[in-house]
């Protein structure tokens, strides 16, 4: 079970959002939505990350943080190298990015987006340990999807920042 919600770990549990500063964003989401505590990782990268099919270079800081059940995630880029938040950014600017959707068969639901004509445009493994990865399904939805790999420590980690945002 994802969060401790009694709902099963299969589906969205995220909305992310592409921002200029990390810090302002967090102001704002706090006061505007009442989002937090906030869980925040600077200069998030990895050696296994790739970004359309070639090894990424890109860092980014983001903050995790909850609103009710849901939560958001900020994603502020550390560099002026390719990634997918870049391409969001340059085309249409700072906003709404993707949607995380959680799933414990990871390696099935990748298979299932590229049956669907999707291809990775993002691949990493996130702090923490959980794979994850990007489709851009901009042609059908508002932004892009994001599948994360659902395990028991993710659902430890997201429970415990959603225990800290009660109250």
């Amino acid at each position: 079970m994802l969060f401790d919600f009694g709902q099963p770990a299969d589906g969205i549990i995220q909305a992310a959002f592409v921002v200029a500063d990390l810090d302002s964003a967090m102001t704002e989401f706090s006061g505007r939505l009442r989002v937090g505590p906030w869980t925040v990782l600077r200069g998030v990268g990895g050696p296994e990350a790739r970004y359309r099919g070639r090894p990424a270079q890109a860092r980014v800081h983001i903050a995790l943080g909850f609103a009710g059940h849901m939560q958001y995630e900020l994603i502020q880029p550390a560099d002026e190298f390719p990634s997918v938040y870049r391409e969001v950014i340059e085309e249409r600017g700072y906003g709404f990015h993707h949607f995380g959707y959680a799933t414990t068969a990871f390696d099935e639901a990748v298979e299932a987006m590229h049956a669907q004509g999707y291809e990775t445009a993002f691949s990493a493994v996130a702090p923490g340990g959980s794979r994850v990865a990007y489709f851009d399904t901009r042609d059908v939805l508002p932004g892009m999807t994001e599948l994360i790999e659902a395990t028991e420590a993710l659902n430890a980690d997201f429970t415990a920042m959603y225990k800290a945002s009660i109250g």
